[in-house]
């Protein structure tokens, strides 16, 4: 049965590959990027509609949730696949620290505006995550921008554990209304990944050796491809974190908390300004 899918930060890398994957299946692809050069180039090679977003500002996520929801009668899967790491501490223009915005808040903010539409099409909300949550990520309730000891690895591991405790809180919240959620990580891919960063993380993606251990974008783009095909209570289940097409053994013991995954959520409604159930 053919899709329509929605896959944010697709003008480059996995998002990329997912797209043309998506679209030699069948569906319905819609790309979404920053970069309106690279977006279009994209969106062109599939005959796919695209638009252009910086999840850098909260006014142009909310303009595309409301052209998304006006443009499109059914979105059977929102992939929030746009994040990244960055340089040193630097707020955006809504006054966040770019890393958490990008990576979570602007993820969250899309989902909750299109989310009648979601539930209405009973559909799948699926996040790029990454070991980066077990490695470097911590969530603390009154510093969640760390202020306090942020390096670029930190906040980006912090934003990748609470994209597995938005897909936690999301199932608990909407799956009896028909929505399914899912997080993964798409393994050490050979991509633009951390090129504005100045962590050792861009070092070490650029490096040579590191290279040829990577995967390439269109392998790792397969994990997304699987979840967004797939059929959730039948291919994967709602709710859990996945490594290699299998429930992750080994995880941030944060992003078993529960209770946690409820503030944090709470608290990302509060900071994004919106009403959530």
């Amino acid at each position: 049965m053919s899709k329509t899918i929605v896959i944010t930060g697709a003008s480059d890398g996995i998002g990329a590959a997912a797209a043309a994957h998506l679209h030699r299946a069948g569906h319905r692809v819609v790309i979404v990027g920053r970069n309106p050069s690279k977006t279009e180039k994209v969106a062109a090679a599939l005959d796919a509609d695209h638009y252009i977003a910086d999840f850098a500002e909260f006014d142009q996520v909310r303009e595309l949730a409301d052209r998304l929801d006006r443009d499109l009668e059914r979105i059977d899967v929102l992939a929030n696949n746009a994040g990244g790491i960055f340089g040193d501490a630097a707020k955006t223009t809504d006054g966040f620290e770019t890393t958490f915005q990008v990576n979570h808040l602007s993820p969250f903010l899309l989902t909750n505006l299109l989310m009648d539409k979601l539930i209405t099409s009973h559909a799948s909300v699926i996040q790029t995550s990454s070991l980066g949550a077990r490695w470097f990520g911590h969530i603390e309730m009154d510093d969640l921008e760390h202020e306090r000891d942020f390096t670029p690895q930190r906040a980006y591991g912090t934003g990748k554990l609470a994209n597995i405790l938005f897909t936690t809180e999301l199932h608990r919240r909407y799956h009896a209304r028909g929505l399914a959620a899912a997080a993964f990580h798409p393994g050490g891919v050979a991509t633009n990944f951390a090129t504005e960063s100045d962590s050792f993380m861009q070092r070490f993606y650029t490096s040579r050796f590191a290279r040829a251990l990577m995967t390439s974008a269109d392998k790792a783009a397969g994990q997304l491809v699987w979840l967004a095909e797939g059929t959730p209570g039948e291919d994967w289940r709602s709710g859990v974190y996945y490594e290699r097409r299998k429930p992750a053994r080994k995880v941030n013991p944060q992003a078993r908390d529960a209770e946690l995954a409820q503030r944090f959520w709470d608290k990302s409604a509060e900071l994004v300004d919106i009403k959530t159930a």
